[in-house]
């Protein structure tokens, strides 16, 4: 596995928004990263390109003997198979013509090696040294990683037909695992979404995780994190086992698509702060314990080999060339994620024609950090979606929620011996009636109830705009979710792959306006906004002692944003933008707080 020329890579979008991203992004060099959260879902896209490119397909029904597993492993090869073919067609073509070659190369930053020894290929005279710096290049190019996202605590426990339950291996991270873990490639598995002790255990079933005979690793694991508290926890509790963690993967609590998981007013700058002083820790914290687990049981550590220093990554809310090079230079970043500005890019990511203009048209106002997850953490969405039509409907006919014909997030217990999805039909009509019993005061019922339909079923939803944009579906038949960061309402446009990737680096005219608030800005707003909403929710002293622990750390953080304002700006960095960012929400977060006080000493 070559590390990617390119220093970012495609993060995952819900289930199905990057689930061929690979296909149409790897051949060109680029990291890209599929969910295999919903097998259901990637049994109906393996089915599509098998047809495509006229492989062999043979259906594995929903109810083989480890099906999802199966699932999961026949797709990564399905599309192992047609990265390396496209690649290959790629890298055979010759240079100096207008073709995917050039494309692949033009593409690429141009501080690399690669892009340099390209630029002199391109200025050489025909003869023995243009061909043999031809071959050369040819000989350098290397497809983007396959990579793979599993929800660690998105584990449900599965039942047999005669709800006889079965054994951990067979919950839905733990078969999602054995899917990645039999398959050929040689990629990264990204764990995100907390620490799930049972899934890492498991992971030791599997050799890919550790090293061979030539101290090489096949699948690398890289965590998400969200503060290095729990980047080192977890590192060294892999380490214990023997399983060393390739990159940490830092995202923004807030300025993210998809879920959002808000820590207690923690600013990215002070995180990466952090991340920058204590990186050390990451690689000798851990050195001893890898080195003791393979004399223990490996046989040894070989002197040969050599535990390399963790990657450290950041994505969430990068916005312009100007941001990414701060992270990459200031913050000593080896890489940065671009999620939610590719949903707007046909060649990179699926997502039907009409949720794409959706995107294209929303402002702020139309992007929302909202409750529908059946998961209980908070989800960034867009207003007006197909799925949020659909759930409409369904109320007015006195059928809320979803006949749940995936069941990923059952985890509900309160009605049920097994769990079931808050978003579904059942566990709505049970809990509105619950509710209509109680004896509280009808503005609290109508707040509970309203509380109650905005669940939405998010495992199938999230998948259709991928059917739609294959056209295995029609719309009609499919409504769409999407989960896009604020981030987006400044990309208006629908954008092709090279102009994203110039974007990125910073070559030509920007795809944003400059007025567009920096990353920095954005996340301060985004999190006094937050403390806002816990406010208004909440209801005793313990609530208040939050609040201000929370207020503590974003006034550390807005401080510390104010020394980066004051440095001088990359190219189409927007640092006006935080002195009066921070002034504005200094005041917001002192009224919220007064309010706060004063709800309580009034309930008191």
């Amino acid at each position: 596995m070559k590390l990617s020329p390119h220093d970012f890579s495609i993060p995952v979008m819900g289930t199905g928004h990057s689930i061929d991203s690979p296909i149409r992004v790897g051949p060109y060099g680029i990291d890209s990263v599929i969910s295999i959260v919903d097998d259901l879902l990637v049994e109906r896209i393996r089915k599509y390109y098998c047809q495509k490119f006229d492989f062999e397909y043979t259906n594995i029904a929903r109810n083989a003997e480890d099906g999802r597993a199966r699932r999961i492993t026949v797709y990564l090869d399905t599309v192992q198979e047609i990265v390396q073919d496209k690649f290959t067609a790629i890298r055979n073509q010759p240079f100096f013509e207008d073709n995917d070659k050039a494309k692949y190369f033009e593409m690429l930053p141009g501080g690399t090696v690669i892009r340099q020894k390209y630029n002199k290929l391109m200025s050489t005279e025909e003869g023995s040294l243009r061909d043999r710096l031809s071959c050369e290049l040819s000989q350098l190019m290397s497809p983007g990683s396959i990579d793979v996202n599993i929800m660690a605590k998105v584990d449900k426990l599965n039942y047999t037909k005669g709800d006889v339950p079965m054994s951990s291996e067979f919950s839905d991270a733990s078969a999602a695992l054995r899917g990645y873990a039999k398959s050929k490639l040689s990629s990264s598995l990204i764990l995100s979404a907390g620490f799930n002790p049972r899934l890492y255990n498991y992971i030791t079933e599997f050799k890919d995780f550790y090293r061979d005979a030539g101290g090489e690793i096949k699948k690398k694991i890289i965590l998400k994190v969200s503060d290095f508290r729990s980047a080192l926890i977890q590192g060294k509790y892999l380490a214990k086992k023997g399983l060393e963690v390739f990159e940490y993967r830092i995202e923004s609590g807030l300025n993210c698509g998809g879920h959002a998981f808000p820590s207690d007013g923690h600013l990215m700058p002070s995180l990466l702060r952090e991340f920058r002083e204590k990186r050390e820790q990451l690689t000798t914290a851990v050195q001893p314990l890898i080195k003791k687990y393979y004399d223990e049981h490996a046989g040894g550590f070989s002197k040969d080999w050599e535990i390399t220093e963790p990657r450290l990554t950041v994505q969430g809310g990068i916005g312009n060339s100007g941001e990414a090079e701060r992270l990459l230079k200031d913050f000593k970043m080896d890489a940065t994620g671009w999620g939610s500005p590719f949903l707007l890019v046909p060649e990179a990511t699926t997502v039907d024609k009409p949720t794409r203009k959706l995107l294209e048209k929303a402002g702020e106002s139309e992007l929302y950090l909202s409750g529908v997850s059946p998961l209980g953490v908070p989800f960034n969405n867009i207003r007006d979606t197909g799925s949020e039509h659909y759930h409409k409907e369904r109320i007015e006919k006195g059928k809320p929620g979803s006949p749940c014909p995936k069941g990923f997030l059952k985890s509900n217990t309160e009605f049920t011996e097994q769990p079931i999805c808050t978003a579904s039909t059942q566990y709505q009509l049970l809990k509105l009636d619950q509710i209509a019993q109680s004896e509280m005061a009808e503005d609290q019922k109508e707040q509970k109830r309203e509380k109650v339909l905005n669940k939405a079923c998010l495992c199938d939803h999230l998948g259709n705009g991928a059917l739609i944009d294959l056209g295995i579906l029609a719309e009609h038949r499919a409504p769409q979710a999407i989960c896009p960061g604020p981030n987006i309402a400044w990309f208006d446009g629908e954008y092709t792959l090279r102009e994203m990737v110039d974007h990125i680096y910073g070559r030509g005219a920007s795809l944003v306006p400059a007025e567009r608030p920096h990353m920095f800005a954005k996340e301060i707003t985004l999190y006094v906004d937050y403390v806002e909403e816990l406010a208004n929710q909440q209801g005793d002293p313990a609530d208040i002692k939050k609040l201000k622990k929370i207020r503590k750390n974003l006034e550390k953080g807005m401080d510390y944003c104010l020394e980066i304002a004051k440095t001088e700006a990359y190219e189409e960095e927007n640092l006006d933008s935080i002195p009066s960012t921070v002034e504005e929400q200094r005041q917001r977060l002192e009224e919220i707080i007064k309010f706060a006080e004063a709800k309580i000493m009034v309930q008191a």
